[in-house]
């Protein structure tokens, strides 16, 4: 874990916290998702690399991100003045890991030996949003070395059917 995770985290809580009670999630997400941009642009780097006052960089990030409403732009201050600018890209990943468990949805890999069709992939959606009571968002990808079958990772959850897996399994029980 990163420095700046850890830094991150309790001020993705605030902002979190803040903005379910104000009821601006959406419009939170879009203004850390900006503000992660800025805060990763080249220019901006460079500038929050320099010894510059924490007020003088507070106002060209502000001015950058004029399109924020004051509870945003303060937050953007506190995190000038803080020297937490630079945590901005890790503050937005961490705020939307709470958004994610707030709507209770839940990212899962799907390996396939082969490009999987719609209705497999429905059908896998609807059996891990059961077993997982949560909306699954997939994320495909192709390894040509399963041979055959799939594996699945939702968090600490692996099911690995593929032909690997199997033979392992199988090496396991005839070993022991």
């Amino acid at each position: 874990m990163s420095d700046l995770t850890t830094i991150a985290r309790p001020y993705a809580k605030a902002a979190f916290e803040f903005s379910v009670e104000k009821g601006t999630l959406d419009q939170w997400s879009e203004m850390l998702t900006f503000a992660a941009e800025v805060a990763n642009n080249e220019s901006m780097v460079d500038l929050l690399n320099k010894a510059i006052a924490a007020e003088k960089i507070a106002d060209i990030f502000v001015s950058i991100c004029d399109q924020f409403d004051e509870h945003g732009k303060n937050f953007i201050k506190v995190l000038a003045h803080n020297g937490r600018l630079k945590a901005l890209p890790d503050i937005c990943e961490e705020f939307f890991i709470l958004r994610k468990e707030h709507d209770h949805i839940v990212d899962v890999e799907v390996t396939a030996a082969i490009e999987l069709t719609p209705s497999q992939l429905a059908e896998i959606s609807s059996k891990l949003e059961q077993r997982l009571e949560r909306k699954v968002k997939l994320n495909c990808s192709v390894d040509a070395t399963l041979l055959s079958g799939v594996i699945i990772r939702a968090g600490d959850l692996i099911i690995d059917d593929s032909t690997r897996g199997r033979l392992n399994r199988m090496n396991d029980a005839l070993t022991s």
